[in-house]
């Protein structure tokens, strides 16, 4: 088969390359190596050099053994970005565990769901108000045998950890103590002597790394060593113009996600880069310390770049340290790319994954040609294919539109305890993304969007994605989410939940409306256009459908009345509750004058 990216793949990066799979803690051994003094770590201003950071990871090998972690033994991280969790990453993989991500974000039944399902003997936690109850009521009800309990404020500058304990103190937890408790410190009280562990880099597990489970029960995505590592290898050759040893990169990003975790926490690690970690995305913080620090790279997803873009004091803040900022997580409307570079004068490249992907399977060009509402080309050893979506064997030429599938090394192994999902995913040795989209002549990917937003309108099939740009490409929009619902007449209509930028004047759904008809066709229209003073998002900040489509699913059991299905309805008073979208691109959309009309606007 001849692949269409190759013709045009980057001067200087070779796509048949090969990677060597190693273990995911070679990464901090690398960069210990190689920059033994420099910094590695800068929370909240104390730093952590290379050398630091790789004596903390050995004593806590040696302590997660001295608990019993042997290879295969599976810990849990419930942290934000802070040193006790890049410590214990390392460490687990170090003593032979396999590490298993947990969001602060998650309800306890959630927590204990994928504590059951992943066999998570031992949970690593901060002795905060709003992570260690949860796992103190989950240390009774769950498998899990010990907790280990770190402080927030043992890692900040003397004087910042005083202020903390003091000012701070309702948001510090009251810990247990007796035999299932672990306080950090002690789980750290050795040498560093831990007994090395052997590992088989394709077939041993480094991550656990769950997925959203917005469609469903939330699957493990079984992530080899050999995934995690030559992932963070590929994105490494894909940076031109990187220089190990001498980047500084801003970790706002949580590294429970797959995105962070790979590009950051391992891929920084392994070429000497300076990490600023951010235990949450705070927008002050995060210009203070482009201010200050002068990172080279922000890895963010798009809703990071529109609140950068629109902060009051962007205009009078130098980007211009930032060689560049990769997008992920969620999809890059062209207008917040556009916005954020005019802004800032920093490029923003997309970049384009799963979590099933390790993530990273393909990425914008930060030198080269970058096509609008592309996702870029393949990775190093990286396949696209598109496949008809009925029948995931047959590969489609190119143009045609189809499923989205990936082959590639940093594919995971499968779902944990899951082969009916597996062998449903994964055919022909290429993972089903759920994607729809094309490549065209050049190689480059379009994202139309998720087959499972897909609405389907009087038999016509709409997509949100393309909806969505058309309603971004209005000025005075910030956010906009579409999802489907339920409509008498057309089987489903589109509904558009839509947030305006700040100091914007009040926009009508008569206007909108009418703005829409020159960029989408009569069945894309919304039936629906709320207006909303901010959208649901996830942790890692990408927006959230399933909040609005359960919304939407409750006003109808409560026998709410609904709309006239061709009505536009505006409510500016919105109930917002606040909680996670994959990687989307679009094309312009034309009309077909076969679409259902029965559509007029109204303002209320």
């Amino acid at each position: 088969m001849v692949y269409p990216w190759l013709k045009t793949y980057p001067e200087g990066i070779d796509w048949n390359q090969t990677f060597e799979a190693r273990p995911v803690y070679e990464a901090l051994e690398v960069g210990a190596a190689g920059w033994p003094g420099n910094v590695h770590l800068d929370f909240l201003d104390r730093t952590f050099t290379f050398s630091d950071t790789l004596k903390l990871a050995n004593r806590a090998a040696k302590g997660f053994q001295a608990l019993g972690v042997k290879k295969g033994t599976k810990v849990g991280l419930f942290l934000p970005n802070c040193p006790q969790q890049v410590a214990a990453y390392y460490g687990i993989l170090k003593a032979g565990g396999t590490v298993v991500n947990y969001s602060p974000l998650y309800s306890e039944p959630e927590l204990l769901y994928q504590i059951e399902d992943s066999q998570t003997d031992i949970m690593v936690t901060l002795d905060l108000e709003v992570l260690y109850p949860k796992m103190r009521t989950l240390l009774d009800e769950s498998r899990v045998e010990k907790l280990v309990v770190g402080s927030l404020q043992d890692m900040m500058p003397r004087t910042k950890g005083v202020l903390f304990s003091l000012l701070r103190r309702k948001n510090i937890a009251k810990v247990d103590s007796d035999d299932r408790h672990v306080s950090w410190d002690t789980l750290l009280d050795n040498d560093g002597a831990y007994q090395p562990v052997e590992i088989d880099p394709e077939e041993d597990l480094a991550i656990l790394q769950y997925t959203g489970g917005t469609t469903g029960t939330p699957k493990g995505a079984m992530l080899s060593h050999a995934n995690v590592y030559i992932n963070a290898l590929q994105n490494k050759v894909w940076l031109q113009g990187f220089e190990e040893g001498k980047e500084t990169t801003i970790g706002a990003l949580p590294f429970f996600h797959a995105f962070a975790m790979t590009t950051m926490l391992v891929m920084a690690t392994m070429t000497g880069t300076r990490i600023i970690l951010h235990p949450r995305f705070e927008l002050d913080d995060i210009v203070r310390d482009v201010i200050r620090k002068k990172p080279t790279s922000l890895p963010g997803v798009p809703t990071m770049f529109t609140a950068l873009a629109d902060h009051k004091d962007t205009n009078k803040t130098s980007f211009a340290s930032l060689k560049w900022c990769m997008s992920g997580g969620a999809p890059l409307p062209n207008e917040v790319r556009e916005h954020f570079e005019s802004v800032t004068g920093a490029k923003i490249v997309e970049g384009y994954g799963l979590t099933e992907t390790s993530p990273t399977a393909a990425c914008g060009l930060h030198f080269g040609l970058n096509k609008n509402g592309s996702i870029g080309l393949p990775l190093p050893q990286t396949k696209l294919i598109i496949v008809d979506r009925e029948d995931p064997t047959r590969i489609l030429p190119v143009g045609e539109h189809g499923e989205i599938t990936v082959a590639g090394p940093q594919v995971m192994k499968g779902y944990w305890n899951r082969e009916d999902a597996t062998a449903e995913t994964i055919v022909d040795g290429r993972l089903r993304t759920g994607d729809v989209g094309y490549m065209d002549e050049d190689g480059y990917t379009f994202i139309i969007d998720r087959m499972k937003d897909m609405i389907l309108v009087g038999g016509f099939n709409v997509y949100p994605r393309f909806v969505e740009e058309a309603i971004h490409k209005h000025p005075a929009v910030k956010e906009v989410t579409v999802i489907g619902v339920p409509d008498d007449y057309t089987g489903e209509a589109p509904k558009a939940f839509v947030v305006l930028k700040d100091g914007e004047g009040p926009v009508s759904a008569e206007e909108l409306d009418t703005f829409l008809r020159e960029h989408i066709g009569k069945h894309e229209l919304p039936r629906e256009i709320e207006f909303r003073d901010e959208l649901p998002k996830t942790m890692v900040g990408k927006l959230s459908k399933k909040e609005l489509v359960a919304e939407e699913a409750a006003k109808l059991t409560e026998d709410a009345p609904q709309l006239p299905q061709d009505e536009v309805a505006v409510d500016s008073n919105p109930k917002i509750e606040v909680e996670e979208v994959d990687l989307a691109s679009s094309e312009t959309a034309g009309t077909d004058e076969t679409e259902p009309e029965k559509r007029e606007v109204v303002s209320s």
